[in-house]
C-alpha cells in the first residue's frame, strides 16, 4: 500500500478532475512502474512498451530538459503541478496537466505518483497563438513587461497612446527614459516591491504628464504582477495602464466643491469670505486667484446696477487673493486696495454683463488690463510665468458684486471648459455666503449705530466720581445684544450707576433696551430709592408684556438691571438689583471683593419684591458694574475660575482707569464672544467737609431768619455773594414749609459742587406739588417762585421723611 504525503505546495498544484485523470506511479529514479489502461488511451503508448523506461522518454525534448528543475521542486516542497508536452508513439504532441506528489510503500521506500489530464478542456487552452497576440496588441489596456532590472522587453500597442514612442524604441529602456513626465522613481518603486514580495499592485493610480501630452496632466490606473519562470524564479513585471483622467478630475471636482462648501462662509465678514474663496481655490483649481469687490459690497451696501460709468477706469476693492508660491510673488496689490481695469478689460466686462470669460492662453503683449499698476499684467505674465486665465462673476440673487480671477503658471495645462463649469459652480457657492456677509455686515452696522446712539456719549468725569467704559458687541454670528449702561446725576451731588442686559439679539434687542433706558431715566428723575425703582420697571416691563401678547416689547421680560447710587458725602453706595451680577468693589489698597448684594429676580418674570443694600466706601475705591458676557467665556482658563480672574485683574485700583478698563477686557474676553460685554469703572470720590455744610433746625417759624444769615454766610466763604438772593429766597420758601407742613426735626444742608443746592428735610412724607395762585391768594407762591428762580428743584424720600431740593447753575 502506497501513502500520499500531503506536505507540499498546495498553492502550486492546478485542480485536476480525478475521474478524468490517469494515475502513472514511477520509482525514486523516474522509472515507470505501472501504466494503466487510462494512460495508454491518453499518451498512445502500451503498457508493455513504457513500464521499466524512464519517464523523461516520453516527453516533448523541452519538458524532458526541465526535468531536473522540477525534481529539485518536489525534493523541496513534496511535490509539483504544471503543464508538459508529452509524444504520443505516432510522434504527435499532447499537451497534458500533471500533479506529482511524493508517496512511500510500507518499505519506506520513495515512490512517485503523477496525476495526469488532458489540458484541452481546460479553459483558454483552445485558444490558438495568433488569437492570444491579437488579444494583446488590439486591447485598449496598454501592457508592458520589464525585465528584473526594469527595462523594457515586450509592450502593446495600446502603451504607444501613453507617449514613449513604438514598443521597439522601448526596449532596454527604463521608464524615466521614455517618459521623463513621469514620477518613474515611485512607479519603479512599486515593481521592485512587486518583485521581491511576488504580490501583486492593482488599482495603483498615478498623476503626471505623459510624453504625449506634456501640458496636461493625465491620470493613470496602473497594475502590477510578478512573472516568474517554469521554476519559480522572478524574470520581471508584467504592468498594465489605463487612462482615468476624467474619474479623477470628476472625482477632484467633487472634492473641491465638498470642501467649498465646508471652507467658505464660515464667519459672517465680507473680506473674510472672500479670502476663504480664494484660499478654496488653491492649488486644486488654479494657482493664483484674487477676488475684487464692489466697494459698497464690503461696506454692506447694495451692488451698484447698471454699466459703471463711462469712465475708462472703473475701481474694485481687493476682497482677498491667494498664490501656490510662497510669498504670493504674482499679487501686484494687496488685500484692502484698489484694483483700477480699463472698462473693456475681462474683469469689468464679466462684471457688467454677468458672462464667465475664459483663455487658454494669454498673450503676454496683449493689451494691459490693469489701468494705475506699474507693468501689471504684463510684468506678471512674463516673469510669473501666468500662461491661462478665466473671470468668473460673483451673482447672487440677481445681482452682482465682484468677480473672481483664475490663473495658472507655466507648470499648469490650459483652463478648459471643464474648468470653467467648475469655477463658476463654486464661485456661485461662495457668492451667497458672500451676499449673507453683505446683508449681516449692513445689518449689523446699522444695530452697531444703534446701539452708540443709544447709550451714553462722552461720559465725563463727575466731580463725585471718575468714570470708564467700554462696551463690546458679540462676535458676527451671534449679533449685536441689547446691553446697555448710563450715568445719571442725581440731587445732592448723588450719582446713579445703571447698568442691564436684554435678552436676545439684534434691533429687536437694541429697540427694548433704548425703552428701558428711557424708563429708568425717567424714573431715576423722581429720586426714588434703588428697590422702588426697580420695582416700577418690573410693573412697566410686565404691564408692556401683557399688552403687547407675542410682540416685540415681549422682549423686555426677564432683562437683568443693576441700579446702584453714590453719596460722595455719607461716601455709600446704595445698589439693587433685579437678576443682574452683583458689582465688585475695589479698596484702595487693591482688596476686591463682591458686593454682598441679594440678587432679585429678572423683570417682568416674578413680581417679588427687590431689595436694596448700602454699603460704605472709601475714597479712591473703584466700583465696577458689568454685565454677565464678561464672565462668559473664561471658565477653567489657566485653571483660574471667571470669577476669581475678575477679581485678580482688579488688584491695581491705583491703574488709570481706561487701562484697568482695557486690562479687564484683555484678560476675560475671547477674541470671538458670543455675548455683549459692558464694563463700567467709577472711582470714587468724598465731597471735601468744606464744600457742603448742615444745621439742625427747631419747627419753630423764628429760626427761619436765622436759616437765611446761615446760609448767606457761608455763601460768603464760599465767595458766592451773587447767589445770596436767590439763596435767601429759597431757604425761606423751604424752611417755612417744612415748619408748618412738616413734622421735626428739621436739617437744612447747602451742597458746592458744580452746582449750588439747597435740601430742607424734615420726617414728614407729604409731597408738596406746585400751584398756580389766584390774584386775591395770600399763599401759595414759594414753590412757582423757587421753580422760576433755580434751576430746577424736586423732592426724594429717605426712611424718615422727605427732603426738598433746588438746585442753581454756577456759571
Amino acid at each position: 500500500m502506497v501513502d500520499f504525503e500531503e506536505h507540499g505546495n498546495a498553492e502550486r498544484r492546478a485542480p485536476l478532475d480525478i475521474a478524468d485523470a490517469v494515475l502513472v506511479l514511477c520509482d525514486a529514479h523516474g522509472h515507470v512502474e505501472s501504466w494503466p489502461e487510462g494512460a495508454e488511451r491518453l499518451f498512445g503508448h502500451r503498457a508493455a512498451d513504457v513500464l521499466g523506461r524512464a519517464a523523461a522518454g516520453l516527453l516533448a525534448p523541452d519538458d524532458a530538459a526541465r526535468l531536473p528543475a522540477i525534481a529539485a521542486e518536489c525534493r523541496a516542497h513534496g511535490g509539483w503541478s504544471g503543464t508538459l508536452t508529452a509524444r504520443r508513439e505516432d510522434g504527435g504532441p499532447v499537451d497534458v496537466m500533471v500533479q506529482l506528489a511524493r508517496a512511500t510503500d510500507g518499505a519506506g521506500t520513495v515512490h512517485w505518483l503523477a496525476v495526469a489530464a488532458d489540458a484541452a478542456p481546460f479553459p483558454g487552452r483552445e485558444l490558438s497563438r495568433a488569437v492570444l497576440e491579437q488579444l494583446l496588441l488590439q486591447t485598449p489596456i496598454g501592457m508592458a513587461v520589464v525585465d528584473t532590472d526594469l527595462r523594457f522587453v515586450w509592450s502593446n500597442v495600446a502603451l504607444e497612446r501613453f507617449g514613449g514612442g513604438p514598443a521597439h524604441q522601448r526596449i532596454g529602456r527604463r521608464l524615466a527614459e521614455i517618459q521623463p513626465g513621469l514620477d518613474a522613481e515611485a512607479l519603479e518603486a512599486q515593481m521592485r516591491r512587486v518583485l521581491e514580495s511576488g504580490e501583486p499592485v492593482l488599482g495603483y493610480e498615478h498623476i503626471g504628464h505623459p510624453r504625449s501630452e506634456p501640458h496636461r496632466e493625465r491620470a493613470h490606473a496602473m497594475s502590477f504582477v510578478r512573472l516568474d519562470n517554469g521554476d519559480g524564479r522572478p524574470i520581471g513585471v508584467c504592468y498594465t495602464v489605463t487612462d482615468i483622467t476624467e474619474r479623477y478630475r470628476n472625482r477632484q471636482r467633487l472634492i473641491l466643491l465638498d470642501r467649498a462648501g465646508t471652507a467658505i462662509g464660515q464667519t459672517l465678514d465680507v473680506l473674510h469670505t472672500a479670502q476663504e474663496l480664494a484660499d478654496v481655490a488653491v492649488p486644486d483649481l488654479a494657482d493664483f486667484v484674487t477676488v475684487d469687490l464692489l466697494d459698497s459690497v464690503i461696506r454692506g451696501g447694495d451692488p451698484l446696477t447698471g454699466p459703471p460709468g463711462d469712465t475708462d477706469r472703473v475701481a474694485l476693492r481687493r476682497g482677498g487673493q491667494q498664490s501656490a508660491r510662497a510669498g504670493m510673488p504674482e499679487a501686484a496689490i494687496g488685500v484692502g486696495d484698489l484694483a483700477s481695469y480699463h472698462s473693456w478689460s475681462p474683469p469689468i466686462r464679466a462684471l457688467v454683463d454677468g458672462k464667465p470669460w475664459r483663455m487658454e492662453w494669454l498673450d503676454p503683449h496683449g493689451p494691459e488690463w490693469a489701468a494705475d499698476v506699474p507693468g501689471g499684467r504684463r510684468r506678471l505674465l512674463r516673469e510669473q510665468g501666468l500662461h491661462t486665465a478665466m473671470v468668473v462673476p460673483i451673482r447672487a440673487r440677481g445681482t452682482t458684486m465682484g468677480v473672481t480671477s483664475f490663473f495658472r503658471t507655466e507648470r499648469g495645462e490650459p483652463f478648459g471648459v471643464d474648468d470653467l463649469r467648475l469655477a463658476e459652480e463654486f464661485v456661485t457657492r461662495a457668492a451667497v455666503c458672500l451676499d449673507n456677509a453683505r446683508r449681516y455686515t449692513r445689518e449689523r452696522d446699522a444695530a452697531l449705530t444703534l446701539q452708540r446712539s443709544l447709550l451714553p456719549q462722552g461720559v465725563l468725569d463727575h466731580s463725585s466720581l471718575s468714570l470708564a467704559t467700554c462696551y463690546r458687541p458679540a462676535d458676527e454670528l451671534a449679533g449685536v445684544g441689547g446691553d446697555w449702561f448710563d450715568v445719571i446725576p442725581l440731587s445732592g451731588a448723588r450719582l446713579a450707576l445703571v447698568v442691564g442686559e436684554v435678552r436676545g439679539h439684534g434691533i429687536g434687542a437694541i429697540a427694548t433696551m433704548g425703552r428701558l433706558r428711557t424708563a429708568v431715566q425717567t424714573l431715576a428723575a423722581l429720586d426714588l430709592r434703588p428697590e422702588e425703582l426697580l420695582a416700577h420697571l418690573d410693573d412697566l416691563v410686565g404691564r408692556v408684556s401683557e399688552e403687547g401678547g407675542q410682540g416685540t416689547d415681549t422682549g423686555a421680560v426677564g432683562t437683568s438691571c443693576l441700579y446702584a447710587v453714590y453719596d460722595p458725602v455719607g461716601r455709600s453706595f446704595t445698589a439693587a438689583s433685579a437678576g443682574h451680577p452683583p458689582p465688585v468693589i475695589v479698596a484702595p489698597d487693591g482688596t476686591a471683593a463682591f458686593a454682598d448684594l441679594p440678587i432679585g429676580p429678572q423683570l417682568g418674570v416674578s413680581g417679588l419684591p427687590f431689595e436694596a443694600v448700602e454699603v460704605a466706601v472709601k475714597e479712591d475705591s473703584v466700583l465696577a458694574l458689568y454685565t454677565d458676557g464678561l464672565l462668559a467665556g473664561t471658565d477653567g482658563t489657566a485653571g483660574e475660575p471667571a470669577k476669581e480672574r475678575l477679581l485678580h485683574t482688579l488688584t491695581t485700583p491705583d491703574e488709570p482707569l481706561d487701562a484697568l478698563c482695557d486690562s479687564v477686557i484683555g484678560a476675560l474676553v475671547p477674541r470671538r464672544q458670543h455675548d455683549d460685554v459692558t464694563l463700567l469703572l467709577a472711582r470714587t470720590r468724598g465731597l471735601a467737609p468744606d464744600r457742603f455744610a448742615s444745621w439742625e433746625l427747631a419747627a419753630d417759624p423764628a429760626v427761619v431768619s436765622r436759616a437765611r444769615e446761615m446760609a448767606t454766610r457761608q455763601l460768603a466763604e464760599w465767595d458766592l455773594p451773587e447767589r445770596e438772593f436767590t439763596t435767601e429766597l429759597v431757604v425761606s420758601e423751604l424752611v417755612t414749609n417744612a415748619i408748618r407742613y412738616g413734622s421735626g426735626p428739621i436739617r437744612l444742608r447747602l451742597i458746592l459742587e458744580h452746582t449750588l443746592t439747597c435740601e430742607v428735610c424734615d420726617g414728614s412724607s407729604t409731597s408738596p406739588y406746585l400751584r398756580h395762585p389766584r390774584t386775591t391768594d395770600e399763599g401759595g407762591r414759594g414753590l412757582f417762585l423757587i421753580s422760576q428762580f433755580t434751576h430746577r428743584w424736586g423732592t426724594r424720600y429717605t426712611a424718615d421723611g422727605k427732603v426738598i431740593w433746588a438746585e442753581q447753575l454756577l456759571s
